[in-house]
């Protein structure tokens, strides 16, 4: 089960295209006291790949089912809709297990235990 909707990240990708704009604008916007720091160079930021993809990753139209959203959400207004916390909680453990495969952070035994 991948989470497509990140209102956190969606802020964070509307910030940074705000800042790109202003950058793009030029520095005459800049007020009378930041001429002094023109002549400076900014800072330089690498992404990590995992930062990269979570970036990249509302973009998958493919992964947005309308039906099922639409079926879901007539459940919840008819008061039919059930949560199965056996099936959340598994996936949970197979995405954090995904995880921590990707990035070799420790590894654990088919019963979760690390060893």
């Amino acid at each position: 089960m991948k989470i497509g909707h990140n209102p956190e990240l969606q802020a964070y990708k509307q910030a940074t295209a705000e800042r790109t704009t202003q950058g793009a604008q030029g520095k005459s916007a800049a007020p009378a006291g930041a001429k002094a720091a023109e002549g400076t160079q900014s800072a330089q930021v690498a992404l990590s790949p995992q930062a990269s993809e979570l970036l990249a990753g509302g973009r998958d139209e493919s992964s947005f089912d309308a039906e099922k959203v639409k079926r879901i959400s007539q459940a919840i207004a008819d008061g039919k809709f059930t949560v199965n916390a056996e099936a959340i909680a598994d996936k949970l453990l197979a995405n954090v297990q995904e995880m921590l495969a990707r990035s070799g952070s420790g590894s654990t035994t088919s019963s979760g235990q690390s060893h």
